[in-house]
């Protein structure tokens, strides 16, 4: 088991709920838990199915020299790069319309 979190941004009602089942919900959007890697997988899975245009960043404990790893989904100006096998983030240009 091990210490997740969850970041949404304009996310569907319904991928909330299903997050709310396995984590809880400390600030609009925000959830945290503690669960398995199983689970974690699982989450994603339903992260990638229902998160439409929205934005998603999970975080969780690991072994890693950083002590947790990452992961996002959707358009943002923050991009995970690994460097040197550490995952780092970089900030894309912002868009100009």
């Amino acid at each position: 088991m091990a210490m997740l979190v969850v970041i949404t941004e304009a996310v569907p009602p319904r991928l909330r709920g299903r997050l709310a089942v396995w984590l809880l919900e400390i600030r609009a959007g925000v959830y945290v838990g503690d669960v398995s890697r199983r689970i974690r997988e699982m989450i994603w899975e339903q992260i990638e199915a229902l998160a439409e245009d929205g934005n998603v960043a999970m975080a969780w404990a690991s072994n890693h020299e950083s002590g947790f790893e990452f992961q996002t989904y959707g358009e943002n100006r923050r991009e995970p790069v690994d460097h040197d096998g550490l995952r780092l983030v970089r900030f894309l240009p912002p868009q100009v319309n």
